[in-house]
């Protein structure tokens, strides 16, 4: 096949596919970051939010048809979608469009993954796909879904499941599977207490990335045939994929990084110390994940804010950010900030040092703090002389402390009342 005529097939076949992205999960390791918000809501890299990069994907990818089902405290989510991804044209039949959970097959909220597509697959029908994206709304990562769909074709497979190699001792949180030479699935099990690493490699095992691709019609049989059984959990992991891979053609498909990484970069910031470690990351002068890739951007809401502001320059009070990204909207007046990612409109006032930190929007500190180590959640107020992350045990008194030792504090826990959706 020629590259021009395999770039109008896989155009055709990303026409004809349907995404849904699975936003409905609180992510509870996120501790106090998701009292308020759901987890693909959470803000990421300086300007996004996690969902924005399962979305970019998409628009990237050619998928234009994307639904997003929410459930947990979901209005955050709601409104960033509506602010930041109203550009589709309706007319052209390119849509971005938000499922809550709302009892349209039954009474009750949904009870697993498998039951979230279920509950919706009145509105499945209705938009005809030939083939069903389903992918998880809470993971950092860039991925051509197209080469996933021609893959799928080519295979002639009733399911394609997106995979990554992980080290061992962390596959107990994934999906792990076993493929043979041709990478049909032979064995799956989900977050098994005793993970199978790769054969010839004991160091690591084959996760599931939750990128699934089915053909509509089977995806439609099966989801009918487990929401009619009494002894499901209603979930891809635990129930439908063990039940497909005896029977049918379920294959594995390598994470290809469009940027080229080799392992490919892929994260699940699921706990303090993961969120904390990922965005510290982009700090770097070559990241794993590229943020200034012309190529393949992020798309988000991006709100109308003036540039980055630093101001005083005295031999005890200069405005400064070293090794650091800072947002619009932010006022740097007379401190020193290191290794630190500032989201839109934080204000650090005079005299204070922010080191190794982590600052979501609309935060501001006062003067005369030392900071280090913290992930602020968005409207914190700090006051003057506070000292963060150099006395865990005083931390821990009013603050949640991770086993890395990261401190993550919330207005709640500074006694405020944040007012915004957050």
């Amino acid at each position: 096949m020629s590259k021009s005529n395999s770039t109008r097939f896989v155009s055709r076949l990303t026409r004809d596919t349907l995404a849904l992205i699975l936003a409905g999960g609180r992510g509870s390791r996120l501790k106090q970051l998701t009292d308020w918000r759901a987890k693909p809501a959470v803000p990421f890299g300086g300007k996004f939010r996690i969902i924005d990069f399962p979305l970019s994907n998409c628009v990237n990818s050619g998928i234009r048809r994307v639904g997003v089902l929410s459930q947990y405290k979901s209005h955050s989510l709601i409104r960033h979608i509506q602010q930041g991804w109203g550009f589709m044209r309706g007319e052209l039949g390119e849509f971005v469009e938000l499922l809550p959970a709302s009892q349209r097959t039954e009474e009750g909220w949904y009870l697993g993954t498998a039951d979230a597509v279920y509950q919706n697959i009145d509105i499945l029908r209705n938009h005809n796909p030939e083939y069903v994206l389903i992918l998880a709304g809470d993971h950092i990562y860039k991925m051509d879904y197209g080469d996933m769909l021609a893959e799928h074709v080519a295979q002639n497979a009733d399911m394609t499941i997106g995979c990554i190699e992980v080290p061992l001792d962390q596959a107990k949180a994934f999906g792990v599977m076993s493929v043979d030479d041709n990478r049909r699935i032979i064995d799956f099990n989900e977050k098994p207490a005793e993970p199978t690493p790769i054969p010839g490699r004991e160091d690591v095992a084959l996760a599931s990335m939750g990128i699934y691709i089915f053909n509509a019609a089977f995806l439609y049989e099966q989801l009918i045939k487990d929401a009619d059984s009494s002894k499901s959990s209603h979930d891809f992991g635990h129930d439908i994929i063990p039940s497909l891979i005896r029977k049918y053609k379920v294959v594995a498909f390598p994470y290809k990084d469009v940027q080229g990484n080799d392992p490919g970069y892929w994260r699940d910031v699921g706990t303090i110390d993961a969120f904390w470690s990922a965005n510290l990351e982009l700090i770097g002068v070559t990241p794993e994940l590229n943020l200034y890739d012309d190529d393949w951007p992020i798309w988000t809401h991006q709100a109308q804010l003036p540039p980055a502001k630093f101001v005083f320059d005295d031999d005890d009070r200069r405005g400064m950010a070293v090794d650091s990204m800072v947002s619009g909207g932010c006022i740097i007046s007379g401190s020193v900030v290191r290794h630190s990612v500032l989201f839109s409109n934080v204000q650090v006032h005079s005299f204070s040092e922010i080191e190794d930190c982590v600052v979501l929007p609309d935060v501001s500190i006062g003067r005369h703090c030392r900071l280090k180590k913290v992930v602020f959640d968005k409207g914190c107020e700090v006051p003057p002389n506070t000292e963060i992350g150099f006395d865990a045990k005083r931390d821990a008194e009013r603050f949640y402390v991770s086993p890395n030792g990261v401190v993550l504090v919330t207005p709640e826990m500074l006694g405020q009342n944040y007012r915004y959706v957050r």
